[in-house]
C-alpha cells in the first residue's frame, strides 16, 4: 500500500523511460540506476510504462517486473503511479490489481485505440477498470490513442476512484473548464512538455513528460518560478526548453533520441526496443554535438545532462 495519496501527486513528473540492454532485454539494473538519477534531481513522482516508457512493446510480466524494480527504489520517496493500459480490458486489469500490490499510489490508462472504439466503449472500459482496482484512477486525454470529448471526461469524473485526468493536449483553455465541472479535487496533470509552464499558469496539479527524464532539474526550474510568481523568469527557461525538445523531436525517433543523449553523457539509461531505431558512433555524437550547439547559443547553463556532454566533447 502506498504511504501517499493522490494529492501528493503532483509537480514534476517523469513519464519514466524503460531502460533495455542492446538486446532489447529489460535491465533492471539501469533501471534501478536511473530511477536514483531522477530522484536527485527533486523530481515530485513518477509516471511508469507509459508511452515513453515503451509499456506497449513489453509483455505484462515484464511490465511488472519494471513496477517492481522501480518501487524498490522509489516508493517510500515519491508517489509513483502506473500506467496500465491496454487495448483489452482483461489485461489491464491483472496489470492494475498488481500495481496496487507493488504499492503504486494510483494507476492511469490510455483509452482503448487501433479499433476506434465509440464513447460508451471507452466509458464502459474506464468503469470497468476502476470498479476491478480499489486505488485510485487517472484517465488519459492524448492524440495518439485517442482525445476524449470534454462531455466524456466530465461523466467519467463522475465514477468512484476515477480522480483526474493526463491531459496531453494543445488546448489548455480547457483545463479550467474541466475543473470548474468536476472540482478542485478532480487532479489535471498537463503532459504537453512544450506547454509545461502554461499549464502550471492555467492550474493543472502537475506536470508528467517525456523530457523529464532528459532535462529534470529544468523542468523542476521551470515549475517553481512559477509558483513563486516569477512568470518571466519560467517563460525564459521554458523557450530554452522548447528549443531543446524541437531539436531532439525533429529526428522523428524521440524516445530513442533521450536514451541517446542520457547515454552519451555516461547516464545509463539503455536502448529503446524495435521499431525503434537506436542511435550510434557518429549518428549519436551528432545529436549530442546538437544539444551542445543549441545550449552554446541560447546561453542553457547548469543542465546536468549539457554539462555531461560539454566536458566530453568540450574538456
Amino acid at each position: 500500500m502506498s504511504k501517499f495519496s493522490i494529492k501528493d501527486f503532483n509537480g514534476v513528473i517523469p513519464a519514466a523511460i524503460t531502460p533495455f540492454d542492446i538486446n532489447e532485454n529489460i535491465d533492471l539494473d539501469a533501471t534501478r540506476e536511473f530511477t536514483e538519477f531522477l530522484l536527485g534531481h527533486d523530481i515530485h513522482g513518477l509516471y511508469l510504462t507509459g508511452s515513453t516508457g515503451e509499456g506497449f512493446l513489453m509483455k505484462s510480466e515484464e511490465r511488472m517486473k519494471v513496477v517492481e524494480t522501480v518501487m524498490e527504489v522509489a516508493k517510500d520517496k515519491v508517489p509513483v503511479v502506473v500506467h496500465v493500459g491496454n487495448i483489452g480490458t482483461k489485461r489491464t486489469i491483472e496489470l492494475a490489481r498488481h500495481a496496487k500490490e507493488a504499492g503504486s499510489t494510483a494507476i492511469s490508462s490510455v483509452s482503448p485505440f487501433y479499433w476506434h472504439f465509440d464513447s460508451k466503449q471507452i466509458f464502459n472500459y474506464y468503469k470497468d477498470i476502476a470498479e476491478a482496482v480499489d486505488i485510485p484512477m487517472i484517465i488519459y486525454n492524448v492524440p495518439l490513442a485517442g482525445v476524449l470529448p470534454i462531455s466524456l471526461i466530465k461523466e467519467l469524473g463522475k465514477i468512484d476512484n476515477i480522480v483526474g485526468v493526463k491531459y496531453t493536449n494543445t488546448d489548455i483553455y480547457q483545463i479550467p473548464v474541466i475543473k470548474d465541472e468536476l472540482g478542485d479535487d478532480f487532479m489535471i496533470y498537463g503532459g504537453a512538455d512544450e506547454l509545461a509552464s502554461s499549464n502550471i499558469l492555467v492550474g493543472v496539479d502537475g506536470i508528467v513528460g517525456s523530457f523529464y527524464n532528459l532535462f529534470p532539474g529544468l523542468f523542476v526550474d521551470i515549475y517553481n518560478a512559477v509558483k513563486n510568481d516569477n512568470v518571466k523568469e519560467a517563460y525564459k527557461l521554458q523557450e530554452k526548453a522548447v528549443r531543446l525538445i524541437n531539436y531532439v523531436v525533429s529526428t522523428n525517433n524521440m524516445v530513442a533520441g533521450i536514451k541517446s543523449i542520457l547515454r552519451d553523457a555516461g547516464i545509463n539509461a539503455g536502448y529503446a526496443r524495435k521499431p525503434f531505431l537506436n542511435f550510434y558512433d557518429k549518428d549519436q555524437e551528432q545529436l549530442s554535438k546538437g544539444i551542445i550547439e543549441i545550449a552554446d547559443k541560447y546561453d542553457i547553463n547548469g543542465v546536468t545532462v549539457i554539462e555531461k556532454l560539454k566536458e566530453k566533447y568540450q574538456g
